[in-house]
């Protein structure tokens, strides 16, 4: 970590400016910028992929900006590694915090801070009242010599604020901090980030529910496709404009013009319910329809998805196709019915990266390219170019190993191993997550055409231009469940983000 003592004031504790950051392919922030300030609460919201993990990270140490400044205490600092940060007094608590259930809590809280006596061993007698000393700072009734696999989630998400504030932290990042907890926990932590203004903390609290935003925070800045959009009071704001700030995007040409013709009803979903990730889900899909699924963090669609392709067991429910019941109970089987799933993570669910395309392609058609028991590489190589060249995949060779494509390559070719089975029905999860607008303008060209070939397609989607640009239909879910439904020219962004949110009812 460096600083610059004669850098910009800006009357802030800490203060980005002209913050840029990229990957292959991908302009994650573009010129973002974000303070905060000591004793205040700041929101920084955003849709899903605006950016707001990425400048966590950057915030965190764990990324370098590729260009921008960042200020503390109006001096200029730059974060080489987490530690950097943590040195300067930077924590964050996230959604899912990394403890050790088998560790006291005291142990879980000074985990690489222990404090060590003078033949150089851990001290345990004064880890244990120091761990005492913060827990009751943030009024957790918690013993530190307790296990860590003995607390509630509550109690957890309280071993992880008191582990971030066991060293001097000055400015706390609160990610999705209430995503799993049930009211009453969320109001004690609400008390608590109260304890922490008045302790002079400036806070940074990320959250997809606009009721706890307008509850908590003194602040908000909006974040869209990676650029800052607007700053200001929350007092001064409303639902309609922060929603409006966050989706202000039109529908542009990447997405192919498109005249459905929809066919018979091929598949349904009846009373689908999961013990913990969705419950009571109803849905019909036709042939040539696509049908988006939208929701925000937590929403349940993922899982839906991987509950529908056998990845995980329903609890409850049917499927049918073509009126006939199927029981999916692996993802083979859901192959052999006519189902694929393209999947959101694509680097370790979608592909196998150190081998070569034509072998990723052919991966579940390997009875189709054999003969005798025997792979056939002239056919495997056949049947892979038939679909890259449909996805018009940029590579150099079939022979070239998947982990030296491009992103939006690499999504190509997890979509072509799919298609190569013949299927039915094919759900894409995220089908441009991460990729160039130019690789999206493909992937929407070639969705379209699988619609026009009469395939039924399911496409969740967190991007609502994406939703609004290819669904002919769009279902909407929140935790875990379906909240709504809408054809495609009766809904607005603001519409589907309200109900997403729960600022609307149906």
């Amino acid at each position: 970590m460096t600083k610059n003592n004669n850098a910009k004031n800006e009357n802030s504790l800490l203060y980005l400016n002209g913050i840029n950051k990229s990957f292959p392919g991908v302009q994650a922030l573009s010129n973002a910028k974000l303070s905060l300030s000591a004793g205040s609460v700041t929101a920084l919201i955003g849709e899903n992929g605006a950016g707001k993990s990425t400048i966590v990270k950057i915030l965190t140490g764990i990324y370098q900006p590729d260009s921008g400044e960042i200020f503390f205490n109006g001096s200029s600092v730059k974060f080489y590694s987490a530690v950097d940060a943590l040195k300067i007094g930077i924590t964050a608590i996230h959604q899912e915090t990394v403890l050790f259930d088998e560790l006291t809590v005291a142990e879980n809280i000074f985990l690489g801070n222990a404090p060590i006596n003078k033949f150089g061993m851990i001290d345990l007698g004064k880890q244990s009242k120091k761990a005492l000393e913060i827990l009751q700072s943030i009024n957790a009734d918690i013993e530190p010599n307790m296990l860590l696999r003995d607390l509630g989630i509550a109690s957890r998400h309280l071993v992880a604020i008191a582990r971030a504030l066991s060293v001097d932290t000055k400015v706390v990042i609160m990610d999705e901090p209430t995503a799993a907890l049930s009211f009453k926990e969320i109001q004690e932590i609400f008390t608590l980030i109260k304890q922490l203004k008045k302790q002079g903390k400036a806070i940074l609290f990320i959250s997809h529910k606009f009721d706890e935003i307008f509850h908590i925070a003194d602040h908000f800045t909006v974040f869209r496709d990676g650029e800052f959009i607007a700053d200001g009071n929350m007092a001064d704001a409303s639902q309609d404009k922060l929603v409006s700030l966050m989706v202000g995007r039109s529908v542009d040409q990447i997405f192919p013009k498109r005249k459905p013709k929809l066919g018979r009803k091929i598949f349904s979903v009846s009373e689908f319910s999961h013990p913990t990730e969705f419950a009571d889900i109803n849905f019909t899909l036709r042939e040539g329809e696509i049908l988006g699924f939208y929701g925000l963090v937590g929403a349940g669609r993922s899982e839906l998805m991987q509950a529908i392709f056998g990845i995980t067991r329903a609890h409850t429910g049917q499927l049918t196709i073509e009126g006939d019941p199927v029981y999916v109970t692996a993802p083979s089987k859901a192959v052999k019915e006519g189902i694929v799933y393209v999947p959101e993570d694509r680097g370790t669910q979608g592909t196998i990266k150190p081998i070569p395309i034509y072998q990723n392609i052919t991966l579940p058609s390997l009875a189709a390219v054999s003969k005798a028991g025997f792979l056939q590489e002239v056919e495997e190589f056949q049947l892979s170019r038939e679909y890259t060249q449909k996805l018009d995949l940029r590579a150099a060779s079939l022979d070239t190993k998947v982990e030296n494509l491009s992103g939006g390559n690499q999504q190509k070719i997890v979509i072509a191993k799919w298609l190569a089975t013949k299927p039915r029905i094919i759900i894409l999860d995220e089908p441009t997550k991460g990729v160039d607008i130019g690789s999206k303008a493909a992937v929407h060209e070639f969705m379209g055409n699988l619609a026009a070939n009469g395939l039924a397609v399911i496409m969740v989607s967190s991007e609502i231009p994406e939703i609004l640009g290819m669904s002919d239909r769009i279902i909407v879910m929140r935790d875990g469940k379906i909240v709504s439904e809408h054809k495609k020219n009766s809904v607005t962004p603001e519409i589907l983000i309200k109900h997403a949110a729960g600022l609307m009812e149906p």
